[in-house]
């Protein structure tokens, strides 16, 4: 008899979970099949090599990103999807011309540096003593007009940390730097290379001139260069540094978010999202970033895709135009599809490298949680835990005003910003058998979020800033 009660009060357990997470057996059963069939290898590898051997670096705006579109609707297309359309992004572009650097006095010696995106000279051999300053906070306290006809250098160190929380104190000074310089009279910015490796390699990145400041460039020193320009300066001589940086925009241009989709089977209409971006930036060929995000999510759709029957959803995967010079993908995805939103049942990207994932952090309404818990469930094996805070991925986050619920799949990004926004983004820095893993875990998520019976969408939080 007890038994029997326990078995009974167990039957009865499953089938309130089910009814909560409005998953059935056999929606669970297709979910681990996923998993497990994507453990055994997956097409994310083959699909990150492809992109960086038959493009390499594609930065928005550039020739080599509209052959990256073109892959992109052949990569579609030949994994399956029933789908593949374009949705156009129109910006600015930002060209990279040169860029050298080298101490005049009292040492003599070349330093390695990069333009930051978005910074703006045309002026020749700039010579100027350079004074350093600890962050952007002790450039703000400096007094006004103490720069002029000087370098300002900000040499902040960045801090390893695994879930990459280092990143957001040191790349405001990418950022804020040049414009805090020129109210300063500032000729130019140095800034250290936002990144925790110690190779000779520059790391470049996006920066703004706010508007009535003078737009000085700006470049970031390697982090040797950094420690070598500080111990020069230690040594309590005036040190002069000759800059030649030529860059600058050219125009505007129109390219496109690159779409695929797996049809839903009883509503089409209402859509899943998952994705990453096709950008780059020019220095390296774009395998971490963010390569890995496009392999996995395109992996994970056609994983999804191979199913006898599709889910109730439509799964969407977006390879985003443009992400690096300002979210510029997402922004027109999300300007584009505000009256939709409502169709729009859940969203997640993958942005953050190719280390495994980790957590699970959500956004989604109060009634939804049931779902997300039954998700997490089948992605334990796969070393995943749920757990507070995160966000939604950059491309997605214009999105969440508008009502997107997300998902942000966590991944160790402990030497992420090794090789961030530099020369050394190459596919080699990426483990096939860490890609499978994060194919498993989107391919469960994105099927699992689109055969529930639980609408997601209903007063889902909006991100925290």
């Amino acid at each position: 008899m007890r038994v029997f009660l326990a078995l009974a009060l167990l039957g009865f357990a499953s089938l309130n979970a089910s009814a909560e997470s409005g998953l059935d057996h056999n929606a669970i059963r297709t979910a681990e099949d996923l998993r497990d069939a994507a453990m055994r290898g997956s097409k994310g590898y083959g699909i990150v090599e492809s992109l960086t051997t038959e493009v390499g670096p594609r930065m928005g705006g550039s020739e080599a990103y509209d052959r990256a579109t073109v892959w992109a609707q052949a990569k579609f297309k030949a994994l399956g999807y029933d789908k593949v359309w374009l949705q156009p992004v129109t910006f600015p572009v930002w060209q990279r011309r040169s860029e050298s650097a080298r101490v005049i006095s009292p040492f003599p010696q070349p330093l390695v540096l990069t333009a930051l995106g978005g910074s703006e000279s045309t002026l020749g051999n700039l010579r100027a003593e350079v004074v350093e300053f600890a962050d952007l906070d002790a450039l703000k306290a400096t007094p006004d007009g103490s720069l002029v006809g000087k370098i300002a250098f900000i040499n902040l160190r960045m801090l390893r940390a695994k879930d990459g929380s280092g990143y957001g104190p040191v790349s405001n000074v990418r950022r804020a730097g040049a414009s805090e310089a020129a109210r300063k009279g500032a000729s130019a910015l140095l800034i250290r290379s936002v990144g925790t490796d110690s190779d000779r390699l520059p790391h470049t990145g996006m920066m703004r001139y706010e508007d009535g400041v003078v737009k000085i460039p700006a470049a970031a020193l390697s982090v040797p260069d950094a420690d070598l320009l500080a111990n020069m300066l230690r040594r309590g001589k005036p040190v002069t540094v000759e800059l030649n940086i030529q860059a600058g925009f050219t125009g505007s241009k129109t390219e496109y978010n690159v779409i695929g989709e797996i049809t839903g089977r009883s509503k089409p209409e209402q859509v899943v999202i998952i994705g990453g971006h096709l950008d780059s930036w020019d220095l390296g060929t774009g395998a971490i970033d963010d390569g890995a995000g496009i392999a996995i999510t395109m992996a994970a759709g056609a994983l999804i895709g191979d199913l006898k029957q599709a889910p109730k959803r439509t799964i969407r995967v977006i390879a985003f135009a443009n992400e690096e010079q300002g979210l510029l993908g997402g922004k027109a995805y999300a300007e584009a599809m505000k009256g939709l939103m409502d169709k729009h049942q859940l969203g997640a990207e993958s942005d953050f490298g190719a280390g495994r994932i980790y957590a699970l952090h959500s956004g989604v309404s109060e009634e939804s949680r049931p779902v997300i818990a039954r998700i997490a469930k089948v992605l334990e094996p796969l070393g995943i835990l749920p757990a507070e805070g995160g966000g939604p991925g950059p491309d997605i986050s214009p999105s969440v005003p508008y009502g997107l619920p997300w998902v942000e799949l966590q991944q160790d990004g402990t030497d992420y910003f090794d090789y961030h926004h530099t020369a050394n983004d190459t596919l080699d820095k990426i483990n096939a058998k860490d890609l499978d893993q994060q194919v498993a875990a989107y391919a469960v998520l994105a099927y699992l979020s689109a055969e529930t019976d639980v609408d997601i969408r209903p007063e889902a939080p909006k991100a925290e800033n």
